[in-house]
């Protein structure tokens, strides 16, 4: 498809720093660089970054936390051993 662009000055710039860093003419960059864009994912599409909410957890009654035997009995039941 033929078609007429207006480029603003610092995007031909760099446009005319791409080709000549890459050797290749002005229609592959151009189309490159439009497929990137095109095909990069949209900003409404990307989910919100996972976070996990601290909250106190604190000690549950009969757990005794320095009687390590203790605990693995009462979790995994006697049979464990």
């Amino acid at each position: 498809m033929r078609t007429t662009l207006t480029l603003d000055r610092d995007v031909a710039a760099k446009l005319r720093d791409e080709m000549t860093r890459t050797h290749t003419s002005m229609k592959d960059v151009v189309n490159t660089f439009l497929r990137r864009g095109l095909e990069s994912p949209r900003e409404e599409d990307l989910a919100a970054p996972f976070a996990v909410k601290a909250r106190p957890m604190g000690i549950r009654e009969g757990f005794d936390i320095d009687d390590i035997g203790g605990l693995l009995d009462l979790l995994d039941g006697p049979a464990r051993r």
